[in-house]
């Protein structure tokens, strides 16, 4: 039986003049993902999301957007067993301008959604990715100031 294994993360954007980007770490073995990570205790998952935002983006000011939560699996090998490991995505709305590299990533990139696309390497991600762009875009039609359903926090 695999071992399993609960992360949390966030699809983190930024608006740069009028354009959402999206920001993408490049892992120690070269693969681009969001910032995400291992559930901690009794976190709940928005909170390891949070928590693994600020740690691996250097990113404090921002919020988690109601509303949007969408997982994906993948099962891997590590230490001599086989671990199923399911990823919780949230969406989170950065109000800072730039992102610090942590230790845990090679590299660091704010892009477009288009380049975004064409730069995560999983297929889970990058669905994801798809439907939290469509959320955005319906978020901002329906609010005239934009993305008013964030909870305050």
């Amino acid at each position: 039986m695999p071992v399993e294994a609960t992360s949390a993360g966030a699809i983190l954007f930024r608006d740069t003049r009028g354009k959402r980007e999206y920001l993408l770490l490049k892992s120690r073995p070269g693969d681009w993902e969001f910032p995400k990570g291992g559930v901690e205790g009794e976190e709940e998952l928005q909170q390891t999301a949070i928590r693994e935002v600020t740690e691996e983006a250097g990113v404090e000011d921002f919020r988690l957007i109601d509303g949007f939560r969408r997982e994906y699996d993948y099962v891997f090998e590590a230490g001599g067993s086989t671990i199923h490991k399911t990823v919780h995505l949230f969406i989170a709305h950065s109000f800072e301008a730039s992102a610090e590299l942590s230790t845990e990533h090679r590299d660091l990139q704010w892009r477009d959604y288009e380049q975004a696309l064409n730069t995560i390497t999983q297929d889970g991600p990058r669905e994801i990715l798809e439907e939290a762009h469509d959320y955005l875009d319906e978020l901002q039609a329906t609010e005239a100031d934009g993305y008013l359903l964030e909870s305050e926090g």
